[in-house]
């Protein structure tokens, strides 16, 4: 080999090829989106400002630039390390409301300018059974949360939508509709799917006698859809007070369950109990309202595990069965129903600087009945 040529063999090992990597590894840094956030730094401490970067776009992703994300009650568990598995820092956050800023080279469903949504999970398998159902909710390895987890790459820390934007792979985006206020559809990704889903697998339909346990982020979700399925609704409330905005929502009678009287004369009554309470209490003393072949849907999450006699199931053949979220399709399917419907959440929307004082009111059920935030004051 002529010296020239060994000087230039030299070169390349030496300085080209290290240059390329280099450039290569830049590249990708440039890709990343600095992005702006409130998260939790351990479990005792509260949200303050926080800076990350999201992932770039892949050839299947969708980035989503968000306007409004709802505060659920989950927000505050999963920040104060209260479900165990704690991932800090987390930016909690999982209904996403947006516009669509960026897609990959693969993406079909979705363009830039685009009203998109994020709800509850990011990913799954995609391979198993229930996900070969669009079930995804229930994936036989775990769904991937929308935060507080970790991805399916092993390495990358799932980051919630407390955030001035998300990249997130287009199966688990959904399209929203123009006609629906923003804001008010941010909560449906959560409280929405979670009360929509047991409903629809209830089969709830006209003149079906339905209670919904609870007036809360869930519980006025359960009113709206259980009215809107035709069936006849009781709001079941241990607050008296709770009476006149059960009405406003559209249920058609009120039990009081602190009344002794009207619990015993609601005896057997119902056909469907949809449980959304989250604070510690006794599954028998709703059980007992429940008729022939009854079911309580459980979606509601106490601190303890609430407790049922045997004997309160036997009779009547009542049963109880919980739901978790909803799969891909059937979200955009409630999504969809919501638009022609004109359903969305009854919201008070907040600055993210005021986050730790929403946490503070939900402990007091102090909100009407989901707070969302808006994320141009992020």
């Amino acid at each position: 080999m002529p010296f020239s040529g060994i000087i230039d063999s030299f070169y390349l090992q030496v300085y080209k090829f290290p240059l390329i990597f280099a450039e290569l590894l830049l590249n990708q840094i440039n890709t990343m989106t600095p992005t702006k956030a409130y998260a939790a730094l351990n479990e005792t401490s509260p949200l303050v400002p926080f800076r990350f970067e999201r992932r770039n776009v892949r050839p299947d992703d969708v980035q989503v630039e968000i306007l409004y994300c709802g505060v659920c009650h989950s927000d505050l568990h999963q920040a104060r390390g209260e479900w165990g598995d704690k991932i800090y820092p987390m930016v909690p956050g999982h209904e996403i409301v947006g516009r669509v800023i960026k897609t990959g080279s693969n993406v079909k469903k979705f363009k830039a300018g685009d009203l998109a949504a994020v709800g509850v999970m990011v990913d799954s398998c995609r391979v198993c059974k229930n996900c070969m159902k669009q079930m995804e909710q229930y994936c036989v390895e775990d769904m991937t949360g929308t935060y507080n987890a970790m991805e399916r790459d092993k390495v990358t820390i799932s980051q919630g939508g407390y955030s001035s934007n998300i990249v997130t792979d287009e199966r688990y985006v959904y399209h929203v509709s123009e006609k629906l206020d923003p804001a008010a559809v941010a909560p449906l990704l959560c409280a929405g799917i979670t009360t929509y889903s047991p409903l629809r697998y209830a089969n709830i339909s006209s003149g079906m006698k339905v209670g919904i346990i609870g007036l809360g982020g869930l519980g006025h979700m359960g009113v709206k859809f259980a009215v809107s399925f035709g069936a006849d609704v009781t709001l079941i409330s241990h607050t008296a007070s709770k009476q006149k905005d059960a009405e406003r929502l559209g249920a058609h009678n009120f039990l009081l369950s602190t009344d002794k009287k009207q619990m015993k004369d609601a005896d057997s009554s119902f056909d469907i109990l949809l449980n959304c309470v989250s604070a510690n209490h006794n599954y028998e003393t709703y059980l007992k309202l429940l008729d022939l072949n009854g079911k309580m849907l459980v979606v509601g999450l106490p601190a303890e595990d609430p407790k049922a006699s045997p004997f309160a199931l036997l009779k009547n053949r009542r049963s109880i069965t919980g739901s978790m979220i909803g799969g891909t399709a059937e979200t955009q399917e409630m999504l969809n129903y919501c638009a022609e419907k004109n359903i969305v959440s009854d919201i008070e929307i907040i600055p993210i600087q005021q986050i730790n004082e929403a946490y503070e009111r939900m402990l007091k059920n102090d909100v009407r009945y989901r707070f969302v935030i808006d994320m141009k004051t992020l």
